[in-house]
């Protein structure tokens, strides 16, 4: 997966903790199973400002994968686990994550004049357990923008 490359930020190859490893390694299974299922990968690790939360500190958003499916522009999420014992790992995609990615992905699609291209959410979930084989599920279009738009007065029904 070298030949695929972040724009935004480099990694330095310095990680500490094994979580962070891990993650690391459910994105490669994520691209390469993506790739396997006909997805071209744009950018990986997307990274840039988003704005700033209620304490008015800066807030930076990330979309693991950003790839095409045939002609439409996936934003996809990877979540990574080695147990399923607590909780399944799609619950770790939530709310206030697919706002944060719904977010990153509209200065995405501005800042590249995509705004009219077709576009979806996808998650790919990464089951890895320690020494044995690891299960990976796509799920497309998991989620929909509409619910994290902006309302604004004219939408409403005061009209």
């Amino acid at each position: 997966m070298s030949d695929v490359l972040s724009i935004i930020e480099q990694n330095n190859g310095t990680r500490a903790s094994g979580t962070s490893s891990l993650g690391e390694r459910g994105e490669q299974l994520a691209a390469e199973h993506l790739i396997k299922n006909g997805y071209r990968v744009v950018v990986t690790n997307f990274k840039v400002p988003v704005g700033r939360n209620g304490k008015g500190v800066a807030v930076t958003g990330e979309i693991d994968i950003i790839a095409l499916d045939g002609e439409t522009l996936c934003f996809v999420e990877v979540k990574t686990r080695r147990s399923e014992a607590f909780t399944p790992v799609i619950t770790a995609v939530d709310h206030r994550k697919q706002r944060q990615i719904t977010r990153t992905s509209k200065i995405y699609r501005r800042f590249f004049n995509l705004m009219e291209m077709p576009y979806r959410f996808d998650v790919v979930t990464v089951l890895k357990p320690t020494g044995e084989t690891h299960a990976i599920t796509l799920i497309k279009d998991f989620w929909s923008e509409k619910s994290y738009r902006k309302r604004r007065w004219r939408d409403e029904a005061w009209n």
